[in-house]
């Protein structure tokens, strides 16, 4: 008989969420796995904690694996929270596969004084190297996927996972200080205190957004996550084009930020697809 090893639901978020319910996803897996055409159903999760364990508390007994978004970057990023959804995934007892270990190519294209940090640790590793111990250096990882598109990065990739090593203590203590260089490499120093959103018009999730923006300046991979984030985001907030200028938000922001301004880039690189703007 033929049968799907893994089968993945793609995508959950909060607008992919409410179609399986409507179409009654998750009973069509689990019939499937019953009749012994599915030997694995996982999902692809792009949301937030709260949404994560809403849908394990719910299906998690149809669900086999969890497919999260994992890097060192994004995790304690607002926008992805990889932290606490890998928390959320242990909780519920299923194993976790990790993608964007390297964060669309960001993790591997680092900051010369970034970079400087880790090969002073470990001179012959590879910044990708680096990423994907991280992942897979947490528990209740199961795998952790990558793109390659040359042999060097398989043979990279591949090395590394032949001779896995842990991340220690002391090479935490450089990814830290290695996020916090490319933290300051971003063009919205949002500090993610969400004053700003106390009492806003509109609701709109101003550090996630301007998370998401900053993300989006650091990538320099193919692949994006970032417009599945901000649409799933949107459903339950305002988004960065509802803005009304009222200013309550930059009055109680600490840093002084120019929110209103910085909303305007955000809703133009979200919501009208334009190239990512620069500003002096």
């Amino acid at each position: 008989m033929t049968f799907f090893d893994s089968y993945l639901l793609h995508n959950m978020g909060t607008n992919v969420y409410e179609k399986c319910k409507t179409y009654d996803a998750f009973g069509f897996v689990a019939k499937k796995k019953a009749e012994g055409k599915i030997r694995s159903v996982g999902m692809s999760f792009h949301d937030m904690p709260e949404l994560l364990d809403e849908i394990l508390s719910e299906y998690g007994e149809m669900l086999d694996f969890i497919q999260l978004q994992i890097n060192y970057m994004d995790w304690e990023q607002p926008n992805v929270q990889s932290r606490r959804c890998l928390e959320i995934a242990r909780r519920y007892g299923k194993p976790v596969t990790v993608m964007e270990p390297c964060k669309g190519g960001t993790l591997v294209n680092l900051p010369k004084e970034a970079e400087a940090l880790l090969k002073a640790e470990r001179p012959e590793a590879s910044n990708a190297s680096w990423a994907f111990r991280f992942a897979a250096s947490q528990e209740g990882v199961a795998r952790v996927l990558s793109g390659m598109n040359a042999m060097e990065q398989v043979e990279d990739n591949t090395e590394t996972f032949l001779h896995f090593e842990p991340i220690t203590e002391k090479e935490q203590k450089v990814i830290e200080k290695v996020t916090e260089i490319i933290e300051q490499n971003t063009p919205v120093p949002c500090t993610g205190c969400a004053y700003c959103t106390h009492g806003c018009p509109k609701d709109i999730a101003i550090p996630q957004y301007f998370a998401l923006f900053n993300s989006i300046a650091r990538t320099t991979g193919s692949f994006s996550s970032h417009n599945a984030y901000y649409n799933n985001i949107s459903l339950k907030h305002g988004k960065a084009g509802d803005c009304i200028g009222c200013g309550q938000c930059e009055k109680a922001c600490p840093q002084h930020l120019p929110i209103r301004r910085y909303l305007k880039d955000v809703a133009e690189q979200f919501e009208t697809g334009a190239a990512f703007p620069t500003r002096a």
